[in-house]
């Protein structure tokens, strides 16, 4: 005997599945980053940038960067490019790095743009980010793809953001500037005491994001 579905059924069946597959839509990592200036939680996006965020995770997990410093700032008051930015670079700087570089997920690939507390990857050329990055203060468009901060308009790869102590943020990027540097690009943009990331761990594996 041929039977007909139930429309209740079917509507619940429905709503589960786009329940689902809205919870999958929106995973994200929580990471909390203790620093001699405070603490920062943030907030990782496997499914919009994974190759960016797996290798976060990776230095996170190994250890890599506990210990290591935010040590650059950029404003408008020190900035050597243009267009002028707003951020804090931090990393393990001239250390080598644990691991190979990685693909460039430009800001058009992940729909996440540069925007106030967004935190990114650092490079050279495309393809040679590893271990540096930056979080900005204040929305940086021209650090998204097609942005005319990078010659080459790829623009740099957000993957996460700020979720919590935005203070400490802007507290690092407010510290006096004035290491030296042989580089006349860094002028005015080295802290004279890096501030130390002392551990970087993960809150939670999955989050259903805002």
């Amino acid at each position: 005997m041929k039977r007909t579905p139930i429309p209740g059924v079917i509507l619940l069946l429905l709503s589960t599945c786009i329940t689902a597959c809205t919870a999958e839509q929106t995973q994200a990592v929580r990471v909390s980053m203790a620093t001699t200036a405070g603490n920062v939680e943030l907030e990782l996006y496997p499914d919009k940038a994974p190759a960016t965020v797996s290798n976060f995770l990776r230095l996170i997990d190994g250890g890599h960067l506990d210990g290591a410093t935010f040590y650059r700032v950029v404003s408008p008051d020190n900035d050597n490019g243009n267009p002028v930015i707003s951020v804090i670079q931090g990393g393990i700087g001239d250390a080598p790095s644990p691991f190979a570089p990685i693909a460039h997920e430009t800001t058009e690939q992940t729909g996440l743009p540069h925007l106030d507390g967004s935190i990114s990857m650092a490079r050279s050329e495309v393809g040679t980010a590893s271990t540096e990055f930056f979080i900005c203060i204040g929305a940086q468009p021209a650090l998204d793809y097609g942005g005319a901060r990078n010659a080459d308009g790829q623009g740099f790869a957000v993957f996460g953001r700020v979720v919590a102590g935005m203070d400490a943020v802007r507290a690092i990027h407010a510290a006096p500037a004035d290491a030296p540097t042989e580089f006349e690009y860094f002028r005015g943009q080295l802290l004279d005491e890096p501030v130390v990331i002392e551990s970087l761990t993960r809150v939670s594996r999955l989050v259903e994001r805002q």
